[in-house]
């Protein structure tokens, strides 16, 4: 089985904070569950695949519990071809959490999952969803815990311009909850979750002269360390 290799960053972190859909009554913080997974499978059978069907027979007891499977996101660049992303909302009196996210993470077919706590920040919005089609660049940072106001701020400046220019969306861009390593280092991890419509618009958006380039590159400037990675959403 393959091991994960991004423990160093995202080690301690727990869960996903954000605003998933519109079918839930407005009011109080909409939360989010990241799983992120290395899985196996019967010989034939394409690990994300059978996962994305066991996950499909588990929405039902999801709804119940008070969740949304939001999206399953499988590997294009970046990921082992094992390892794949679930991103789950959650009311935020939701019962039925904690055994839920326990069971996903227990599915047949998994390896080894670890469970991230996020919160959102300027995206996603109440009834924000990922859009289906294109593809999903998950990117982290590793800044500087007094810098987030600042990184933020920069973002958004830079979504403007990018989202006008380029066939972009920015889905969300998460604060992940601050682990005693990431206290110790006084540093803050960020995921961001962009949707393009190919690989080719991925590398024309990183056209130094434009306006959002300019402001990510300030955020660039704010950043210790970063990694991504292109992925494929299956929606359920």
């Amino acid at each position: 089985m393959t091991r994960l290799d991004r423990r160093r960053w995202l080690a301690g972190a727990g869960a996903l904070a954000a605003a998933p859909g519109a079918a839930w009554a407005a009011g109080g913080a909409r939360m989010y569950d990241y799983l992120f997974l290395d899985l196996d499978a019967p010989a034939g059978t394409p690990p994300p695949k059978a996962y994305a069907d066991a996950v499909r027979a588990r929405t039902p007891a999801v709804a119940a519990a008070g969740g949304e499977v939001l999206g399953l996101f499988t590997p294009q660049l970046g990921w082992h071809a094992r390892q794949a992303a679930l991103l789950v909302g959650w009311k935020p009196d939701a019962a039925g959490r904690e055994a839920e996210m326990a069971a996903l993470g227990k599915l047949p077919g998994v390896g080894e999952a670890e469970r991230h706590r996020l919160e959102a920040t300027a995206r996603p919005s109440a009834g924000d969803r990922p859009k289906p089609g294109g593809i999903y660049v998950h990117r982290w940072f590793v800044i500087g815990a007094g810098d987030l106001d600042e990184v933020v701020a920069l973002s958004t400046e830079g979504w403007r311009d990018f989202e006008a220019r380029f066939d972009t969306n920015i889905f969300g861009l998460f604060a992940a909850e601050r682990s005693a390593a990431d206290k110790a280092a006084g540093a803050t991890r960020l995921l961001l979750v962009t949707r393009y419509k190919d690989h080719g618009v991925w590398e024309t958006s990183r056209d130094p002269s434009t306006d959002a380039m300019a402001a990510f590159m300030r955020r660039q400037k704010l950043t210790r360390d970063s990694w991504a990675a292109s992925t494929l959403l299956t929606v359920f």
